[in-house]
């Protein structure tokens, strides 16, 4: 069946774009939507091995298609956390060589936060400017422009990298526990590492992005009958809530640090004194010594407890460390704020304070002497909302076009801005 959007033309290219770029951007367009109505039919969420496993079985074929040196690399050396499924998902990876002497490595996530059978309520679909589709911001736009970037230097005949590296992942949206140790090893060496979420409507540039903590609290009380001897008891639900009241103030809003208690559980039965309680919180910090010195404040806290007999425990877990901004990554951006700018006459912003949002980035930025920039991916909204969520569909030559120019700038370093 025909695809219902129609071919972009050939509009006349800025005065200072590159033709021939400009024009294979404009091209590969429609192409890239095909791409991408075809990954957001395949469901894919986190915990969905199947599914995972499909959609990184097609994205290694279209990679090996486009001539890369692909492995798909099952999630061996697992970093096992507090939610991380018994299986976890593979990654794939292509590297592309050239003949020059750059090392850039290109990310993106295949898993989203959805459950099977969700695809049917969000299918993909155009409307106006907007493309809709499950999964479709976060990530499958990144993916679909990693691979068309590829094909659109190709088409170019453009080859004076030295060598591209692709990196798909599947665990993303749980917290990269089986990818995170190999993107930190495959970025190590690179003078560029591009992340592909989206940068929002705006398309904004990050090089900054929280660190993600969980903090865990357990309390272990006595069980009682509520009615008839409820002072035998030791009532884990009232150590509890002193516990979280007493924390309330620990976080440190001027500095980036933020601790909320989100979830809890106490109790079994109406009457019963519930002899367990257990509560989890959300953490964010800007540095990684703050998660240290909030950690440090937890358990000097506990050391307070509202009830003799009750034994208070704390637990921190990290799910992503802190990315802070670095000259080579200031530099990259500027690059990219000058070919987006100058040579298309698109504004393109740049942030260097994390906003409290965490991503793969952070992990590429753990060793690396290159610089890491988040949000290369076309712009869209609505990431985790089953019904709202769509990239702009005048969004997408452009990041084709930026990504090909960075490619290029970094390629050829005399000749970049």
């Amino acid at each position: 069946m025909a695809l219902a959007w129609s071919a972009p033309g050939h509009a006349q290219a800025p005065a200072k774009a590159q033709p021939a770029v400009y024009a294979a951007a404009q091209a590969e367009q429609n192409p890239m939507l095909a791409t991408l109505k075809n990954l957001v039919h395949i469901e894919s969420g986190s915990r969905d091995y199947g599914g995972v496993s499909y959609i990184a079985q097609v994205a290694a074929e279209r990679l090996k298609a486009l001539g890369g040196e692909v492995q798909t690399i099952p999630a061996a050396d697992v970093v096992r956390l507090e939610d991380t499924p018994e299986q976890v998902g593979p990654m794939v990876q292509a590297v592309f060589k050239g003949r020059g002497q750059s090392r850039i490595l290109m990310m993106a996530h295949m898993d989203t936060v959805y459950q099977r059978g969700d695809v049917d309520k969000q299918p993909f679909r155009i409307e106006g400017d907007r493309v809709y589709g499950l999964g479709v911001e976060d990530e499958k736009q990144g993916v679909a422009l990693v691979l068309h970037s590829i094909a659109m230097l190709q088409k170019l005949g453009y080859d004076h990298f030295g060598e591209i590296t692709v990196l798909f992942n599947s665990d993303e949206e749980i917290s990269s526990p089986g990818s995170r140790r190999l993107i930190s090893a495959l970025a190590r060496d690179q003078d560029a590492i591009f992340s592909f979420e989206s940068g929002g409507l705006q398309g904004t540039l990050h090089l900054a992005t929280s660190g993600i903590g969980a903090m865990f609290l357990d309390v272990e009380g006595k069980s009682s009958h509520a009615g008839a001897k409820p002072e035998a008891g030791v009532n884990a639900l009232y150590e509890l809530s002193h516990q979280l009241l007493q924390m309330r103030d620990l976080s440190q809003l001027e500095n980036g640090l933020k601790l909320n208690w989100t979830i809890a559980q106490a109790g079994t039965t109406r009457n019963v004194i519930p002899p367990h309680a257990r509560a989890q919180a959300d953490a964010r910090a800007l540095r990684a010594q703050d998660f240290q010195a909030l950690q440090d404040a937890v358990q000097e806290k506990i050391k307070n407890r509202l009830l003799e007999g009750s034994k208070v425990t704390a637990r921190f877990e990290l799910r992503r460390p802190p990315m802070q901004a670095s000259d080579a990554a200031r530099r990259i951006a500027a690059q990219a704020k000058a070919i987006y700018q100058d040579e298309l006459g698109i504004p393109l912003h740049v942030n260097d304070v994390a906003l409290g949002g965490g991503t793969d980035a952070a992990f590429a930025a753990l060793n690396t002497r290159g610089g890491v920039v988040e949000g290369m991916g076309v712009c869209g909204y609505g990431a985790h909302d089953m019904y709202g969520e769509y990239i702009l569909l005048d969004c997408i030559a452009p990041r084709l076009y930026l990504v090909a120019r960075m490619v290029m700038a970094l390629s050829e370093p005399a000749t970049a801005r």
